[in-house]
């Protein structure tokens, strides 16, 4: 296990990281399940409640460029800890709203931490873990969101099991705010990576700070425009999916609480081993060439799991070939944006693209809930995921491979 060849400020790190983007999959994954409650609770259109799942991640993509810009110039760890004391406090504020624009507000606000979160992290684990292992644990980080979606749906199950659903959706937004507390506690022994330290050591003594805006001068410019179409086809697939799957399943498949629980805890259970295979698949076999596979079969599913009337049985058990490549495609991204970029505008530049991608991306699930209005949801779904896919694989063949490529402190 190759867990066992690193040292102990290489674990510690990691379960920091991967305790925060658990949470942060927590916390967002819990509206996408209470969103049949709101429609039938509030009288909200389906397009109101994909306008809330944009509102979010477009404010997550502001967030994720800001904390990266700001990790490059106070540090890692300390703009780690902002981040997820932000997106908790909004996520627990949320419960109290009653209405469409008080919890668009909410969750708009509590998108600022949750892009900071995945950008920063990201960065911190690719500098601190050896190039022979990087992959492996971006990857293991990711895996993470799936743990944190399995708990959401756990959690879901249980409140609405115990509660009215008027009270559930409320409660489930309050617990919110108790890993978070205990991620607080897990950091506060982290250092910041060498490398990071290095390169600020170096710009004090030179007196030459690096502009956050040189991911756009021409040395770096094409990367950026490819790694940014990249994450949007990545963000925009996934999201199209994962916030209208629930209401896909409850209303046009016509299952109960107990069964969408199933159906998804399935995905999510295919999303977690997807995170890890494809997390050594990125080392063995290139980042590149991983992420060209995982769009094709994801592409390829989507279409089967939307588009094709197959029965429920049918569909459980492609649930999770369908999350082992919907989610396992994001493992090499940590490592690979990353390896794309210099030291001193590594936040900045990983920052940008994920975050841009995830702007762009976020137009999606307020597209679908548009369109769905006149066409049917499982059909939006399909067809707008498979088109983000073949984003994907252009970007892939235009960017080069950074397999074990080393970070220096430039």
């Amino acid at each position: 296990m190759w867990l066992k060849h690193t040292s102990l400020v290489e674990r510690r790190t990691l379960t920091a990281t991967f305790a925060g983007y658990g949470v942060d999959g927590f916390d967002y994954m819990i509206y996408t399940f209470i969103i049949p409650t709101l429609l039938a609770a509030w009288g909200m259109s389906k397009a109101q409640a994909g306008y809330i799942a944009t509102g979010a991640l477009l404010t997550s993509a502001v967030g994720g460029w800001a904390a990266g810009v700001l990790a490059d110039r106070f540090g890692r760890v300390r703009v780690l800890q902002w981040t997820v004391l932000w997106f908790a406090v909004f996520t627990f504020l949320s419960g109290f709203t009653d209405s469409f624009g008080q919890l668009f507000f909410t969750r708009a606000m509590q998108g600022f931490g949750m892009g900071g979160e995945w950008a920063v992290g990201s960065v911190l684990i690719s500098e601190t873990i050896s190039a022979k292992h990087r992959g492996k644990a971006a990857g293991l980080v990711q895996s993470s969101w799936a743990v944190g979606w399995a708990v959401s749906a756990i959690c879901f199950w249980g409140m609405y099991a115990v509660l009215p659903a008027a009270q559930a959706w409320k409660a489930l937004f309050w617990i919110g705010i108790i890993p978070a507390l205990l991620i607080l506690y897990l950091r506060r022994n982290l250092d910041e990576p060498a490398i990071y330290l290095t390169a600020r050591a170096k710009a004090r003594e030179t007196g030459n700070y690096a502009n956050f805006l040189r991911i756009f001068h021409p040395e770096l410019l094409r990367t950026t425009l490819f790694a940014s179409l990249l994450a949007t086809g990545m963000q925009g697939a996934y999201y199209s999916v994962t916030t209208w799957l629930p209401t896909f399943l409850k209303n046009e498949r016509h299952l109960s609480v107990l069964g969408t629980s199933t159906y998804l805890l399935v995905l999510i259970a295919g999303s977690f081993a997807g995170y890890l295979s494809s997390a050594w698949l990125s080392d063995a076999i290139g980042r590149r060439r991983c992420f060209i596979l995982f769009a094709a079969m994801g592409a390829v599913l989507v279409l089967l799991y939307t588009q094709i009337p197959i029965t429920d049985n049918l569909m459980l058990v492609l649930g999770f070939p369908f999350g082992f490549f919907l989610s396992g495609i994001f493992s090499g991204m940590g490592a690979f944006l990353s390896e794309l970029y210099p030291s001193d505008v590594r936040g900045s530049g990983q920052g940008f693209c994920y975050n841009f991608g995830r702007a762009i991306g976020a137009v999606c699930p307020a597209l679908i809930g548009f369109l769905s209005t006149s066409l049917p949801l499982g059909q939006t779904i399909g067809w707008i995921s498979a088109i983000c896919y073949g984003l994907v694989i252009v970007a892939s063949f235009a960017l080069p491979e950074t397999r074990g490529r080393e970070l220096a402190a430039d």
